[in-house]
């Protein structure tokens, strides 16, 4: 009787070289810092800290998850990668702001 360890896998995530994910992170990252810091500056409404931390939080986390699960191309996973980096770098300079603050 032969043994068939044969794993069937319909798709996976087309992954990029590891330095091209790292990068697309770290810019993502960077340029959440410089969208929190335009935005503290632009923006001069009084908005509740739960709803902006939730969108600050949700809006890139889903976009960039979305972008990563279904994507067919490995700069799509890419992109999807440099979108979800920047919720954690956006979130860092309204916690920093905060802190200096003393709020």
């Amino acid at each position: 009787m032969p043994h068939n360890c044969g794993v069937i896998v319909g798709s996976v995530i087309a992954l990029p070289r590891a330095w091209l994910l790292a990068s697309a992170m770290l810019l993502g990252i960077a340029v959440g810092q410089i969208a929190g810091i335009a935005a503290t500056l632009l923006v001069k409404a009084t908005i509740r800290p739960d709803v902006v931390i939730a969108l600050v939080i949700a809006v890139p986390s889903v976009i960039g998850m979305l972008l990563i699960l279904f994507s067919g191309r490995r700069w799509v996973t890419a992109l999807g990668a440099f979108i979800l980096a920047i919720a954690p770098g956006w979130f860092g300079v309204l916690v920093v702001i905060q802190v200096v603050h003393g709020v």
